[in-house]
């Protein structure tokens, strides 16, 4: 562990603000949206769930953990490449890495999109851009945008992303429907959702039992927001692959989150 990075673990929250001097121009500009504008107070937000649909929320992977994510077994442990091959991103494509972490796939969907494509790197905790920077920077990759989310609104903009990448990071959503309502606002018409989530149909997967998720419930929650399921891939080792596309017939329920604030900020090209 290097000093540096042990220093940014002593870092409190109230001296976050810090760290946007460190991170890239469009980490910065996100961060700003966490702040009042003028003339506008700053909006409440929403109280977080700690069940949804029957399932307990898992708490967030902490930023401490973050060597986990780059750990030299995953690819024999998960496929990772295999998962890669059956994604579908083509070159030119705007994608998101949403809970990217420390860029683990973010890096690897960079080089996928090629120059000309686009990936938004999303992440609540501003140590896990800060380490995803750095990644991207020893690697020459110029094409990532980190985002500093919110617990409850990814800050993507607008029909601007062809595919939304989920990597166990669903089941840790505080705020599921409005995470899902601002995804569903970022993507084209015929943009899609990958969710990975370990099979908790499969008692051999090695994982707790609260960081897995079923066909079945997974389903529940994404047809439950506007979402259906437009495709599967059942050959990685512990987890599900399911592709969800926008729902055009679904109508949203009274009280549904459909505005998040600060959710309109143009594409990156």
């Amino acid at each position: 562990m290097t000093k540096r990075t042990n220093r940014w673990r002593r870092i409190s929250v109230l001296g976050a603000l810090a760290l946007c001097v460190l991170l890239t121009s469009q980490t910065r500009a996100a961060w700003a949206q966490d702040e009042p504008r003028p003339g506008r107070q700053a909006s409440a937000m929403p109280r977080g769930l700690e069940v949804y649909q029957g399932r307990v929320i898992a708490q967030t992977m902490h930023f401490s953990g973050a060597e986990w994510l780059v750990r030299e077994n995953r690819e024999s442990e998960e496929r990772c490449s295999l998962m890669l091959t059956n994604l579908g991103v083509k070159p030119g494509a705007n994608v998101c890495d949403m809970g990217c972490g420390n860029g683990f796939y973010s890096l690897q969907l960079a080089r996928l999109v090629g120059e000309q494509g686009q990936v938004y790197a999303v992440d609540v905790q501003p140590e896990m851009l800060y380490f995803l920077r750095d990644r991207a920077d020893s690697a020459g990759i110029e094409n990532i945008s980190p985002i500093l989310g919110s617990m409850y609104d990814p800050r993507l903009p607008r029909d601007s992303i062809d595919l939304v990448l989920m990597v166990d990071v669903y089941h840790e959503f505080s705020h599921p429907q409005h995470m899902l309502a601002g995804i569903r606002r970022a993507l084209k018409p015929d943009g899609v959702i990958v969710l990975l989530e370990y099979r908790a149909e499969d008692p051999d997967v090695p994982i707790k039992p609260l960081h897995k998720m079923s066909k079945e419930q997974v389903d529940l929650e994404m047809t439950s927001n506007g979402f259906k399921l437009v495709e599967s891939f059942d050959e990685l080792p512990w987890q599900h692959m399911l592709f969800y596309g926008r729902d055009e017939e679904w109508t949203a329920p009274d009280g549904y989150p459909n505005e998040a604030p600060g959710n309109s900020r143009p594409a990156r090209r």
